[in-house]
């Protein structure tokens, strides 16, 4: 009889004992004896030869596309280092920045009430909010801020008094609207429309049984909407908001059509008297890349802080996954370094 090889063998039965007595002795040990430990599958992993071919490719792609352009000389870096930081550079930067940042302001301020109109039971507020909308949304960027820019033509003075009664006092057009204000006022206009339906969307996305539990508990709507309902709406309205923030950034370039120094006309100011087309629009790129990474990074925390409660366990951020990665590479290495020092199995001690 062939034994297994991890099985202790019987203890050799006396000489003396009758047959039946040793066989039955034999069986009680081969019951009694510890069950064989069932060998662990060796677990390998899946070869994906397609996925590393096509990231291989990528990055390939990726790299003649840097080296072309970090090797070309009609970039003309050098003169990209000496423009990026001019102090025309940097004033048409801060007017795009407090461009940006007023616009937005002042647009979702509006594009709020706008929303509260849109969805007030109210049918004359209704329709005015939908008609609002919908003009400043089917009507181009570029054609408002002219037509701002121009309303000289139509209202050669604006003036304030009693309706239907006398003016109190009269202003120019002219000297009233310069071209600065005039883009405030045709961005704003323009970004308001969309912040209405963004706003309005969050809104709606938050379910009735949490205005109607307001309503059992005596809140009025003004307190239901401020401390319940917008709360909850910013998880649908920051990513959005988030995007149309970066759109308006680089849509300010467009009032450099009226002359207003932002950081396109800035770097166009310049180019027109160096003959430097290239590098100078690549100064304007370079900073409106800086910005939009900015942006796109107090975004994701903004997004990440409206998301509590959402889900039990956030995702972590970047800073905590290269955290993570260094501490199990860090452990990797001291378990790698402990079974070196550790002596060998029967070696000196």
């Amino acid at each position: 009889m062939v034994q297994p090889s991890n099985v202790t063998p019987a203890t050799p039965v006396p000489a003396h004992l009758p047959p039946f007595l040793a066989t039955e002795s034999l069986a009680v040990e081969l019951l009694t004896a510890p069950p064989l430990a069932p060998k662990a599958p060796r677990i390998v992993p899946r070869r994906r030869p397609g996925r590393w071919l096509t990231a291989a490719s990528a990055l390939l792609v990726f790299a003649m596309v840097l080296n072309s352009v970090v090797r070309n000389d009609a970039f003309q870096w050098g003169v990209v280092g000496d423009y990026f930081t001019t102090p025309a550079v940097l004033d048409g930067l801060l007017l795009t920045l407090w461009l940006t940042g007023a616009v937005m302001v002042l647009g979702f301020l509006l594009g709020t009430v706008l929303a509260v109109m849109r969805l007030s039971a109210n049918p004359v507020l209704r329709t005015l909010s939908w008609g609002f909308v919908w003009v400043f949304r089917s009507t181009p960027l570029l054609v408002q801020l002219l037509f701002w820019f121009n309303i000289g033509a139509l209202y050669p003075t604006l003036s304030l008094g009693i309706p239907f009664g006398p003016e109190l006092f009269t202003v120019e057009t002219v000297n009233l609207l310069g071209p600065t204000l005039t883009a405030v006022i045709g961005l704003t206009l323009h970004e308001s429309a969309y912040a209405a339906e963004v706003v309005r969307g969050g809104i709606l996305s938050v379910e009735s049984g949490q205005t109607e539990a307001a309503q059992a508990l005596g809140l009025g709507r003004r307190r239901t909407l401020r401390r319940i309902v917008i709360p909850q709406a910013m998880r649908s309205i920051v990513p959005t908001a988030g995007n149309m923030l970066i759109g308006t950034l680089k849509g300010t370039s467009i009032v450099s059509v009226l002359a207003v120094h932002d950081l396109l006309y800035s770097t166009q100011l310049i180019y027109n008297q160096t003959y430097q087309v290239i590098p100078l629009l690549m100064v304007a790129t370079l900073w409106y890349i800086a910005v939009t990474s900015v942006l796109s990074v107090g975004q994701y925390y903004v997004e990440r802080h409206y998301a509590r409660g959402s889900s039990r366990a956030q995702p972590p951020t970047p800073l905590q996954r290269v955290r993570g990665r260094l501490a199990s590479a860090r452990s990797r290495l001291n378990k790698l370094t402990a079974s070196d020092t550790r002596p060998a199995a029967g070696g000196e001690r």
